[in-house]
């Protein structure tokens, strides 16, 4: 039996002992390639997330999240991914769906073939960057399960260097409903504000008459005034806020970069930016960027972002979209690399189907499993 082999079996073997099998139809209508021994054999199905509350951005306000959950299964294991669609990435369950139906990864006889398959699926349909993450995921998933390793460890991060993560707080008209948002943040370290709406300045004195812990802000390209940006920049200054995400509209660079010369506070590039190319541009007018596996393809690109932002002198930030435990675990690996992390995607949904990170006192902790962390739950 050859080493491969012999860890393939011995994993699987391990991972049989420590969860039963679900069933993934059970999550809604999928769609099963034929599977091929030796191959890479893709299933997938739309699966809708649910908000706890809802969330209130500077542009819209939402109750649930589109969601596809995707497994690649090769020679007895199964790589677990998914692709998370928020309105703004363009995305929906048809054009994820249409994507990966038109994918053939049976084509394929080794996840390992990572930079290959990646090119495979640009030559298949230019951007769907969720529906690639989603296939991206699920081969890390798999490369780790192979080798018995976390990607933490086979990157040479150290887990006790992943930072705090953020809790997302959003503004809402009802008192009620906005204080138990509030309270529901209490256990963490640093709460994440989310802005652009006429009530800014309300939310955080109502997080500050509960709280002293600090905060950091998230205007969704509010902002349109430069000059206002700047006098709210030193208005969070002076309330314990540590950076502000993307206060500005991503076409308004030059004011972006006006803002970053005076502003007290760190500026971060979320919309902004989405891919490696993005990285060297935002460098221009921003401190940092926001990486997120739904925007990037996932964790292969994912990481040379990191290595490159951090050439450039630019703060790290790494975030997600509302997800399942799935794919927060899966960025969660690359969190010892990071100076802020805002991984509080799946602790904001009700229907969540993974076991995976844990917060402790506010820190992101990765769990010592091989690939991206995750046990399924059962239906």
């Amino acid at each position: 039996m050859n080493r491969r082999k012999f860890l393939q079996t011995s994993a699987l073997g391990a991972m049989m002992t420590a969860v039963s099998p679900i069933s993934f139809s059970a999550y809604g209508k999928s769609t099963v390639k034929t599977g091929t021994p030796g191959r890479l054999n893709l299933s997938f199905a739309p699966y809708e997330l649910q908000l706890k509350h809802a969330f209130n951005l500077a542009k819209s306000q939402r109750t649930t999240t589109p969601d596809v959950q995707v497994e690649i299964e090769y020679d007895g294991l199964t790589g677990y991914g998914e692709a998370s669609m928020p309105p703004y990435l363009g995305e929906s369950v048809a054009t994820v769906t249409s994507f990966l139906s038109g994918l053939d990864l049976n084509q394929f006889n080794d996840p390992f073939r990572i930079e290959e398959i990646h090119d495979y699926m640009e030559k298949v349909a230019p951007g769907n960057r969720a529906a690639k993450a989603a296939v991206d995921i699920a081969l890390h998933d798999l490369m780790g399960k192979i080798m018995r390793q976390p990607w933490y460890k086979i990157w040479g991060l150290d887990p006790s260097k992943a930072p705090c993560t953020s809790f997302t707080v959003s503004y809402d008209a009802n008192p009620t409903e906005q204080k138990a948002k509030i309270e529901e943040a209490s256990p963490y370290k640093v709460i994440k504000v989310k802005m652009g709406l006429d009530h800014d300045k309300e939310l955080v004195e109502a997080i500050r008459r509960s709280t002293d812990a600090p905060i950091c802000v998230d205007a969704n390209q509010g902002w349109n005034v430069k000059e206002a940006a700047l006098e709210m920049c030193h208005w969070l200054n002076d309330r314990g806020c540590l950076f502000v995400e993307q206060p500005m509209p991503k076409d308004m660079i030059d004011e972006t970069a006006w803002l970053r010369e005076r502003s007290p506070l760190p500026i971060i590039a979320d919309e902004f930016l989405q891919r490696l190319p993005d990285v060297r541009r935002a460098a221009q007018a921003y401190d940092g960027i926001n990486i997120k596996l739904m925007k990037s393809t996932g964790m292969h690109e994912a990481y040379k972002m990191a290595v490159h932002a951090k050439a450039l002198g630019m703060k790290v930030m790494l975030g997600c979209m509302t997800e399942t435990s799935c794919g927060v675990t899966a960025a969660a690996q690359l969190s010892p690399m990071a100076d802020w992390a805002d991984l509080d995607g799946n602790l904001l949904i009700a229907n969540d189907r993974f076991d995976g990170l844990k917060i402790v006192d506010g820190k992101v902790t990765i769990p010592d499993r091989p690939g991206i962390g995750v046990l399924p739950l059962k239906a």
